[in-house]
């Protein structure tokens, strides 16, 4: 015979089952009886370039536009060449290094090569 949890807000061992969900009869909580599946981390991190090529880490890359570096003077050109990327989660999916220093970069700025 399964086991009915205690309430995971109020710490009480008085709860039932109630249809799909676990009830506390002394503060009223109801929680499913599954936990809700999680998205598979592969399908998640799939990351593509510009062109919708996907990306994997050690991958050549090429910058299709200009991209001014926020709080600096610097500039990446358009053009320019990373070798050996990383991906990351996250906002700005690509981390690299180039001459003008390490950078996390969008990946929708990006040509595999």
């Amino acid at each position: 015979m399964p086991t009915i949890p205690v309430c995971p807000q109020c710490a009480m061992e008085n709860t039932y089952q109630d249809g799909e969900n676990y009830v506390c009869a002394d503060c009223g909580h109801e929680w499913p009886m599954k936990e809700p599946k999680k998205a598979d981390d592969d399908a998640a991190a799939v990351i593509k370039d510009a062109n919708g090529l996907v990306l994997a880490d050690g991958d050549s890359v090429v910058l299709i536009k200009d991209l001014k570096v926020k709080g600096s003077s610097i500039t990446l050109k358009m053009g320019t060449k990373v070798k050996s990327i990383r991906l990351t989660g996250g906002d700005h999916e690509v981390d690299c290094k180039m001459d003008a220093g390490n950078f996390m970069l969008k990946a929708c700025y990006l040509r595999k090569v």
